[in-house]
């Protein structure tokens, strides 16, 4: 019976430890939008060849 006397408040306080951070996780927003990462690298994106600079990062400007 000792056992149950250190086994059940640690089982309690783990317990609602998880239950406080699943709650806290809810409300700051952390499963709002679960397949955008998943979905976002099958998407091309839109391709301004103007405003993007070269692959040196300087701009083209020949003469």
């Amino acid at each position: 019976m000792s056992v149950l006397t250190i086994a059940l408040p640690i089982a309690l306080l783990l317990g609602g430890s998880a239950l406080v951070a699943c709650i806290w996780s809810i409300r700051h927003g952390q499963f709002d939008d679960l397949d955008s990462a998943s979905v976002r690298i099958l998407v091309d994106e839109k391709r301004l060849d103007d405003s993007r600079p070269n692959k040196t990062g300087s701009s083209d400007h020949r003469k």
